[in-house]
Formats: C-alpha cells, sequence, structure tokens
C-alpha cells in the first residue's frame, strides 16, 4: 500500500506559476513510476507527466516546454513545476504511483489538488 498526499494547488493568473508536490508513504525508488494526471470538469483524465524509476520523462504535448516533473528522493516527494499558465489548466490534478506487486501492476492515486487559471 502506498499513501499519497498532494498539496500545493491554489488560484493562479494566466502567466503565473504553481509547483504542486505529492509525497508518498514509502521510498519512490521502489515504485515503477509516478507521475502527474489532470481532469477538467466535462473531460476525460489526462496524462500531464511521468518520471519512471530511472528517471526518465515524459509529458502532454499541452504542457510540454512549460510543465516540469521531479523528484527529491530524499523527502519520497513529487513535484509538478507549472510555467505560464493558461486557462486551459484549469483542473483538478492527482499524482499517482505505479507499483509491481508480485507481478501485477497496481496505480495509487492522491486525493487530487485544484489548479484554477483565472484573472
Amino acid at each position: 500500500q502506498v499513501k499519497l498526499v498532494e498539496a500545493g494547488g491554489g488560484l493562479v493568473q494566466p502567466g503565473g506559476s504553481l509547483r504542486p508536490s505529492c509525497t508518498a508513504s514509502k521510498s519512490l525508488v521502489s515504485l515503477r513510476a509516478v507521475g502527474w494526471v489532470r481532469q477538467a470538469p466535462g473531460s476525460q483524465r489526462e496524462l500531464v507527466a511521468i518520471m519512471r524509476r530511472g528517471g526518465t520523462t515524459n509529458s502532454a504535448d499541452s504542457v510540454k516546454g512549460r510543465f516540469t516533473i521531479s523528484r527529491d528522493n530524499a523527502k519520497n516527494t513529487v513535484y509538478l513545476e507549472m510555467n505560464s499558465l493558461i486557462t486551459e489548466d484549469t483542473a483538478v490534478y492527482y499524482c499517482y504511483a505505479e507499483e509491481i506487486l508480485v507481478g501485477a501492476d497496481i496505480l495509487y492515486w492522491g486525493q487530487g489538488t485544484q489548479v484554477t487559471v483565472s484573472s
């Protein structure tokens, strides 16, 4: 079982920045991957960014050049650095962790943090 606790969402003006965090109850290097997805009202969940155990990352085309995923292994914490925010980034952001247990691929989810981009 992995518990994920998020923090750092909020209200920001277009062009602003936020850096939500996600702290895991176990070592990040023991996990296959960690990442962020988002869900806007009336829309499906969208994968925003992923970081694999080895450190490789991928991000959605819609956020490339603006969002960066990073981690602090000593703090078991994953961050999503969000810059040049636009109104279309408004959504609930969820962090997730992927773990392999006895051959099974298990996903754990944070509680979600609201990000609102508005003037």
